[in-house]
């Protein structure tokens, strides 16, 4: 790397970070897109839902996840009335507890789970098992059967052996159980290959191309237990415009032409998945639920009166376009390292409490992440830092590249934004840490909704312990 008589700063090909990537003018602004609506700073600290972040923190401890209950209504709200006369599912893998299951059905939205448990836990929290949709590429017997008994209002079909279970569930239970085919309609999405999910080469849903999305169709008009709405297609997350819908719809809309012309069935909805992106960083520009619904509509007229079919009913998952926002993540700050690399550029390493046990996204995907000084103003200039976390891997990074003032210290709270989905949910005891607890905030009240984990809670699978 060159070198520079005012530092390696100056330098070309200097460490700077991504290009998008600006120091910010003042710390105690927040870049409103990255962080919940009623997030803000007061002399440097940052409150949300009126609750003082360094006050809870003297409660609850770090690292913690806060929840903006006010955020995630207000999104719920936008996306069914920007989706008006669509089906709007709430994605339960995203981030799912009971509280968050009332807050979902109380807002109008349906509810999707993929596992035994995340049932459970909407059961648990009264959501109408009508209005919840059943994922899974590998749904076992007893889940299935546990499903069609419990009355859930759609199970996307993932395989034929799928189909043998349910067949199977829904004659020895004497129920029909109402279904949606998932396909595949080849379409590559702008995102990390890991959440593409529409492409050939992947475990999800039956192949258009290859012809078994129809022969699952017949499959299912031919069972007496299995009610057929409709196809499902879903082509992956984090997507911030509808050229990949336009795509995919026009394929699915084909087969469901298809099936009306050569089975003569009439499917009345519809699924076109979702995936709907969010801002993590200043690179990130999300569209307008409203806006995604104007054009995602306009694509299904048109396919329609080009195929001459009536428009089925739609549905949407809009994935973590709701929880994500509303969600951000406070740590504290443990060491500060300042290394000097090769030709004398320097990368501040600000190491905190948590790391890739509470959110494992930036090892996974190399997902990029901001953050920000919570508890105290700073007339420091900035400097870029990456802040890592506490576990034994050299890839426990939390955030790849932020700018923080360049006194940052031990002690100091550091807030990551745009957290609610797949954090918690995806939270592990790597180097047995203790899961850290969401707290709800709004109107000044924080109410603990999930407590952090114990070290009772940790050693209650190990029967060594209790010997």
């Amino acid at each position: 790397m060159p070198t520079h008589e005012a530092g390696w700063a100056h330098a070309d090909g200097a460490l700077r970070g991504p290009a998008w990537l600006r120091p910010p003018a003042d710390h105690d602004v927040l870049v409103d897109r990255l962080w919940s609506t009623t997030a803000h700073k007061v002399d440097g600290e940052l409150v949300v839902g009126g609750v003082s972040v360094p006050d809870l923190v003297a409660d609850v401890n770090t690292p913690a996840y806060v929840l903006d209950e006010a955020d995630f209504r207000a999104r719920a709200r936008a996306f069914r009335d920007g989706f008006a006369g669509y089906d709007v599912y709430y994605a339960g893998k995203a981030f799912l507890c009971t509280a968050v299951a009332r807050w979902v059905a109380e807002e109008g939205l349906s509810l999707d789970v993929c596992s035994d448990g995340e049932l459970t836990v909407a059961l648990r929290a009264g959501f109408d098992p009508a209005r919840i949709g059943y994922h899974g590429n590998n749904k076992t017997e007893p889940e299935l059967r546990r499903a069609v008994a419990e009355g859930v209002g759609r199970v996307i079909v993932d395989s034929f052996d799928e189909l043998d279970r349910l067949e199977r569930v829904t004659v020895s239970l004497g129920r029909s159980q109402p279904v949606m085919v998932r396909v595949t309609p080849g379409v590559e999405a702008h995102t990390h290959e890991y959440i593409a999910t529409a492409h050939e080469d992947q475990k999800f849903g039956f192949s258009i191309t290859a012809g078994d999305a129809l022969e699952a169709v017949r499959r299912v008009v031919a069972a007496p237990g299995l009610e057929l709405l409709g196809l499902h297609s879903h082509i992956g997350s984090q997507i911030f415009d509808t050229s990949g819908f336009e795509v995919a719809a026009r394929r699915v809309l084909a087969l469901h032409a298809q099936v009306g012309t050569e089975l003569g069935v009439t499917m009345p909805e519809m699924d076109l998945g979702g995936g709907f992106g969010i801002a993590y960083t200043t690179e990130d520009d999300p569209a307008d639920p409203a806006q995604l619904a104007t054009e995602m509509t306009k694509i299904v007229e048109h396919e329609c009166r080009a195929l001459g079919v009536a428009e089925p009913r739609l549905s949407i998952e809009p994935g973590r376009a709701i929880v994500g926002p509303a969600m951000c993540t406070v740590y504290t700050v443990g060491t500060v390292k300042r290394v000097e690399l090769d030709g004398g550029a320097v990368r501040t390493y600000v190491s905190v409490d948590g790391g890739m046990s509470d959110n494992i996204r930036t090892a996974l995907y190399d997902a990029d992440y901001s953050c920000t000084l919570a508890s105290r103003t700073s007339a420091a200039p900035p400097a870029l830092s990456r802040v890592v976390g506490k576990h034994c891997e050299a890839g426990d990074i939390v955030v790849q590249d932020e700018f923080l003032p360049a006194d940052v210290r031990p002690g100091d709270l550091v807030a990551v934004p745009s957290t609610g989905a797949y954090c918690r949910s995806m939270a592990s005891n790597y180097n047995h840490a203790l899961r850290p607890p969401v707290v709800a905030v709004r109107d000044g009240v924080a109410t603990t909704l999930v407590r952090r984990e114990t070290v009772d809670d940790l050693l209650a699978t190990d029967l060594g312990a209790h010997e």
